[in-house]
């Protein structure tokens, strides 16, 4: 009979990931069990499938620990787990026995946090990745600490299931985090182990002087990482054969001993590599003009269609000059009426973009501050109303300082802003000077000082805290706001406008998640139809979950273009003019234009990620809208074509039951129909995909805040 033991921690929905594929993903639980008698150095640390917990009937007793960590005080007994072995992926190991543990905190495209175990014995157990959002101890714990979502976390601060992992074990062991790792723990270390640590960095230091190339492994730790080159088995293999046009440095690079052991950051050479690539490939086609080929699109359209009538199967696409002042006033008549209609404003916007100078009144139009069949009398009339209603708004706080700053929930938003706000675009002149003191000498900026646009933006966000109270201030919100204050240099102005974007945006905010969770499913959707052979390998890479597009989709590209740019993609999304969700087809003309790098040099999900984030600020902008307006018409044309063929097989299917055709026998149309059926098997045209061809703007809105977790 096994033994019994007392369960001191658990953790649900922890897996491990034994290949690439997330089907073959295994949910267990990780937990610090003492058997009877043991000192805290024969404490397990134990990763326990959840199908053996309910073989052994421990199933509850690990939920409820995990559920309730009250009950660690009393006996929560289970069973003694099994040591780790070559016959399953769970393990159990004393903490005597742990040499080091390297972790990964959860990021927008690292979804998971995860853990790998070192051993003295120098073997390294398998990888485990906490899988938060199916957890519900960590939900419960994530709802307490964070009052809302905060993407951008790069501090340590965003809680995540390891945290209380490494807490617990700081109970019963000693951590240690070496000088210069961010990453790693030594448990229990001797005086050599640390001595042995600190001699190996001094040795990468000096390497680095050797060759520009080497820098990209200057955080290395050799001794302690070599030792994680067995991961391989959860993680990937590193033994791949380099292509014959690898550049030489980097083949140098890749021949020293030491960096052929290290997992992690071979994926960095393989990412140079296919930046590399992507320049050669650039130079050889920048004198010809780019056409779009989409395989998904010809495939069926020539294929499963059979010879189906087309117009055209290819577009082009083609960015003009933005709009001047004199033109745009041109669109106006001596009173202020438009005359021309506003789709041809609207596609002469989308197609070029607008100058600096025009963007204070057009912007009004885009965002729909003052509606396009006005005069100049009636928008000033507009604008008059928008500045008393922000004064009022701004009121209800300003004026109530005193018990709002007894208000926890609202003192802690107010920090948000003003923290997000001090880094928010410093490297714009209006946000750039610290040139007046801070009013508040209590905040933790008192010392740096602030400038005038520094404190007008605070007051917009915690003003607008009012506005919405369901959802509040998250982190992001400053990134949306800056660029419309420099825009108007008028904080009422830019606060409507800002409350105008926000209304559309607000479901990439919302609580749950859902509104992002269903953009990127629509873009998998999207991929899946356009470009299904990138799909098969982002598939087998377990990328199409595609993560890397979180950032950029929550804030439209805001850190991914330069800051002209940025201006000039939201006023053509702000028109609507193909689709109100034309940003995911930016982001497919991203995947478009770099597919071949990837699907030539990157096999893996964090080479793919760390590809995809360094994409940042090296992107032409009228390169990814022209091949977005592509890719949007080809699509077009795609779901119309799916359309009209199921209208055929649908008549095709009416004429075989003999009720018109009088040429074909019940049985000939029968069979002819059911012939002409299963020989298309045409796409599916899910309902997500077919909303992508709507205008209207898709308005989600937060439930109403829950007042145990704060409600100003």
């Amino acid at each position: 009979m096994t033994s019994k033991a007392k369960l001191l921690y658990s953790k649900s929905k922890v897996y491990v990931h034994p290949t690439p594929n997330s089907k073959d993903n295994i949910p267990g639980f990780v937990g610090l069990v003492r058997p009877s008698h043991a000192e805290d150095s024969g404490i397990l640390v134990a990763w326990v499938p959840e199908d053996d917990l309910k073989v052994n009937h421990d199933y509850d007793q690990y939920v409820k620990v995990d559920l309730d960590e009250n009950l660690v005080l009393k006996e929560a007994l289970v069973s003694t787990p099994p040591p780790s072995s070559f016959s399953s992926y769970g393990f159990s190991v004393p903490i005597r026995d742990i040499y080091s543990i390297y972790y990964k905190r959860p990021s927008l495209g690292w979804w998971w946090g995860s853990i790998t175990i070192n051993t003295r014995g120098s073997e390294t157990l398998p990888a485990i990745f906490f899988h938060d959002s199916e957890s519900p101890s960590t939900k419960n714990e994530q709802k307490k600490r964070n009052k809302d979502f905060d993407p951008f976390s790069n501090d340590g601060n965003l809680y995540w299931g390891g945290d209380t992992f490494l807490l617990y074990l700081e109970k019963y062991a000693k951590l240690v985090n070496p000088s210069g790792s961010n990453n790693i723990f030594l448990v229990n270390p001797t005086q050599e182990d640390l001595d042995l640590y600190s001699n190996s960095n001094n040795k990468v230091a000096a390497k680095d002087e050797e060759d520009p190339f080497v820098k990209v492994f200057n955080d290395v730790k050799w001794k302690v990482l070599s030792k994680l080159a067995s991961v391989t088995k959860f993680s990937r293999n590193t033994a791949q054969q380099l292509f014959d046009s690898t550049p030489p440095k980097v083949k140098t690079l890749l021949n020293i001993p030491e960096v052929q052991k290290v997992n992690d950051d071979f994926g960095s050479a393989k990412v140079y590599l296919a930046k590399w690539a992507l320049g050669i490939a650039e130079e050889a086609q920048r004198s010809k003009r780019k056409s779009v080929y989409n395989e998904g699109y010809r495939k069926f359209l020539k294929g499963e269609l059979g010879d189906f009538e087309l117009l055209s199967i290819d577009f082009e696409s083609e960015r003009r000059n933005p709009i001047g002042i004199k033109e745009w006033n041109a669109f106006f008549d001596p009173i202020g009426h438009l005359v021309l209609t506003v789709e041809e404003v609207k596609e002469r916007i989308f197609h070029g973009g607008l100058q600096p100078e025009v963007r204070p009144q057009a912007w009004l139009f885009l965002l729909e501050i003052i509606p396009w069949v006005s005069t100049d009398k009636e928008r000033k009339k507009i604008l008059n109303q928008k500045r008393h209603e922000y004064n009022d708004l701004k009121k209800l706080w300003w004026d109530d300082l005193e018990n709002k700053n007894h208000d926890e929930f609202w003192l802690d938003q107010k920090s948000r802003i003003e923290k997000d706000v001090h880094r928010t675009d410093r490297s714009v002149s209006f946000f750039a000077e610290a040139e007046v003191s801070h009013p508040d000498p209590n905040s933790r900026f008192a010392e740096t000082g602030t400038n005038a646009h520094l404190e007008q933006m605070k007051d917009m966000l915690i003003t607008y805290n009012e506005y919405n109270k369901n959802l509040g201030y998250i982190q992001g919100m400053s990134d949306l706001l800056s660029p419309l204050y420099v825009v108007f240099q008028d904080d009422a102005v830019a606060f409507a406008a800002f409350c105008k974007f926000m209304d559309r945006m607000e479901r990439n905010f919302i609580r749950d998640q859902s509104g992002m969770r269903d953009q990127l499913l629509t873009i998998d959707h999207l991929v899946q139809l356009m470009l299904p052979q990138l799909y098969e390998h982002l598939a087998q890479a377990d990328s199409t979950h595609f993560f890397f597009f979180f950032r950029m989709i929550l804030v439209w590209f805001k850190r991914e273009f330069a800051w002209d740019d940025v201006l000039t993609l939201w006023e053509v999304l702000w028109t609507n003019y193909y689709s109100s969700d034309f940003v995911l087809f930016v982001a497919l003309a991203i995947l478009d234009k770099h597919k071949d790098i990837i699907m030539t040099h990157l096999n893996q999900f964090d080479e793919i990620l760390k590809y995809m984030n360094e994409l940042s600020m090296t992107m032409d902008l009228k390169d990814i809208l022209e091949r977005a307006e592509i890719q949007f018409l080809n699509f077009r044309k795609a779901i119309d074509m799916v359309d009209r063929k199921r209208q055929d097989m649908s008549s095709s299917t009416f004429l075989a039951s003999g009720s018109t055709d009088y040429s074909l026998t019940d049985t000939e149309g029968s069979k002819a129909a059911k012939q002409k059926l299963t020989d298309h098997e045409l796409p599916n045209i899910t309902r997500d995909l077919r909303n992508l061809l709507s205008k209207e703007i898709v308005i989600v809105k937060e439930v109403e805040r829950d007042p145990d977790v704060g409600g100003g």
